[in-house]
């Protein structure tokens, strides 16, 4: 045990020449012999993408975590203004405010990218499996950690739990199978990546009907059932990425698909390098610079309208929703009770949109080109954004609602397109530690896009303007934003031969993440065929497939709602 730990701790050590035998999840165990399928190894990074996506769908648990203790009948109320958010964390007489409650969402994502960020080296080195682990372990252990904060009833714990630890485990498992991806599929990067990163944006499809069914099964005369339901879907979450990390597989050092030969280095490929930066190197390249700035752009963009997409159609259309010819503030309750359903299903037909988008222009930008594709992005979507205001004047639904849908769309695929990015520009060596220090765009646009949209409405309002026009200047200003995108990649140029590690280095690092040819002694890399049954790949996909399928399918019945 005390071996195995050190190993996990210290993933740079190479103490193979020690006579240490790999651990079970040490990297050299994994590595693929002759016969593998590598379509068993998308299903794996989906088992783990679908349960930590649920971060999207945490929300679902705010409001009656906001009743928790007035349900119990204990004669609570809400924590007043006179309560700071430090007192909040301790309180244990008053209800947690919904505001309060948000802060675990902020930090969800804020720790995801800081885990990235910090261990994407140790990843390389230590491979998916181990770090898969510590992902489930994280994520599952924090929301039983949070399980027990709320029967305490103490913020701090659910901070504690899913805030940091189980943002920590957000990275881990968001980074753990870009680079082995685009290992297996160095013929389909945007594919590989886009069908792993799809399953983060799907994962709320499946939680959030999941938790609320569970919540009612759990609820009492005094009880939420928001605790059960952590518990719960810990269990479930564990066991699904415990079978994601142990399904992972690397492929032995040069391989590649039967029949596929790497690109030749000529003008219509130049972006895509055969050689390896080194991930300490990536802070004083130019290129990361400007992908991280595109990155920014686009997701600034698209993140700060998501937020707001519901009160947007609310109030840009009003009555008209429900064949009322009345403007929003102009509705009694019961027309905005029905009206808020209208957007609701309006909510999740972009969550659709968001999730296809993910692997629609992932697999696509294997034809295109990644700097190609972003350049579609930035240029339909600022014609998009500029066109909002007039199909809003013009009272067209469904012009408004396609040009939310596409840029939902561009939004999911800007996240599942930059990996392949990366590795075409840098190389795959450290492809996965690179994009975990990209995420941190993703932290900065979590911020800079939501300040943006929400300060301009209160801004317009203030001003007196009505609610139905109160998001015109916001689209112009995002289509500047995409503007800088625009410029920003137009300007990467292939990587300058500088900043690519020798065949000395690179032989350094291999060694280092256990590629040596001597790694394949032991486990499944020993050179031995493995043969790998069609139904075996079948079960795989189904074990991932069944559960998406069932959260797509709630997920249409509630974007029904708006065509209702």
């Amino acid at each position: 045990m005390a071996s195995s730990t050190a190993g996990v701790l210290d993933g740079d050590r190479d103490t193979d020449g020690e006579g240490r035998q790999p651990g079970f999840l040490d990297k050299e165990r994994i590595i693929a012999g002759p016969g593998f399928s590598r379509w068993l190894v998308p299903p794996a990074a989906l088992a783990i993408h679908l349960c930590i996506g649920m971060a999207y769908g945490f929300s679902v648990f705010w409001l009656p975590l906001s009743k928790a203790l007035s349900v119990a009948g204990t004669g609570a109320h809400a924590c007043g203004k006179d309560v700071s958010f430090i007192a909040e964390l301790f309180a244990t007489g008053c209800d947690w405010r919904i505001a309060t409650l948000g802060w675990m969402y902020t930090l969800f994502f804020v720790f995801l990218g800081c885990s990235a960020a910090l261990w994407g080296g140790w990843l390389e080195r230590a491979g998916p499996r181990k770090a898969g682990v510590v992902s489930a372990v994280c994520w599952c252990g924090g929301m039983l950690i949070s399980a027990l904060g709320i029967h305490l009833h103490q913020f701090w714990l659910m901070i504690l739990g899913s805030g940091v630890i189980g943002g920590v485990g957000l990275g881990l498992g968001y980074i753990s199978p870009v680079s082995t991806l685009i290992k297996w599929f160095p013929d389909r990067r945007g594919m590989a990546t886009g069908m792993a990163i799809m399953g983060f944006g799907g994962g709320a499809m499946i939680g959030s009907p999941l938790a609320v069914e569970l919540m009612k099964r759990f609820a009492g005369p005094a009880d939420v059932g928001v605790m059960g339901t952590f518990v719960v879907m810990a269990l479930i979450y564990f066991v699904f990425m415990m079978g994601g990390a142990l399904g992972y597989r690397v492929p032995p050092t040069g391989w590649k698909p039967a029949g596929w030969t790497p690109p030749v280095a000529r003008a219509a490929n130049a972006m895509i390098t055969q050689r390896h930066v080194h991930v300490n190197k990536v802070w004083g390249i130019p290129q990361f610079w400007l992908v991280w700035l595109v990155l920014t752009m686009n997701v600034s963009a698209a993140i700060g309208v998501i937020g707001m997409a519901s009160p947007m159609l609310q109030e840009v259309f009003g009555g008209a929703l429900i064949d009322v010819p009345k403007k929003f503030g102009e509705l009694d309750k019961t027309q905005l009770a029905a009206i808020a359903g209208v957007a609701g299903g309006f909510a999740a037909l972009l969550s659709l949109f968001n999730i296809g988008g993910r692997f629609f222009w992932a697999s696509l930008s294997d034809k295109l080109g990644r700097k190609l594709t972003y350049t579609v992005f930035f240029i339909l979507g600022g014609l998009l954004y500029f066109s909002i205001p007039s199909s809003a004047a013009a009272g067209s639904k469904l012009l408004f609602v396609g040009a939310f849908c596409i840029i939902l769309s561009m939004y999911g695929g800007g996240f599942s397109t930059v990996p392949a990015y990366l590795a075409d520009l840098f190389g795959t060596q450290f492809v996965g530690a690179i994009h975990g220090r990209l995420l941190t765009a993703w932290a900065t646009a979590g911020i800079l896009g939501p300040v943006i949209v929400n300060y301009m409405r209160e801004y317009q309002l203030g001003l007196g303007i009505p609610r139905e026009q109160v998001y015109n200047q916001t689209m112009y200003i995002l289509v500047g934003m995409l503007v800088i995108g625009l410029i920003a990649n137009l300007m990467v140029r292939p990587v300058a031969n500088k900043y690519f590690m020798t065949p000395e280095e690179l032989a350094i690092e291999q060694k280092l993440a256990h590629e040596k040819a001597v790694a394949a002694e032991v486990g499944a890399g020993s050179g031995r065929p493995e043969t790998t049954s069609p139904a075996m790949v079948w079960l795989a996909w189904a074990a991932v497939g069944i559960p998406l399928a069932w959260g797509v399918y709630e997920t249409l019945v509630s974007a029904a709602k708006f065509f209702n």
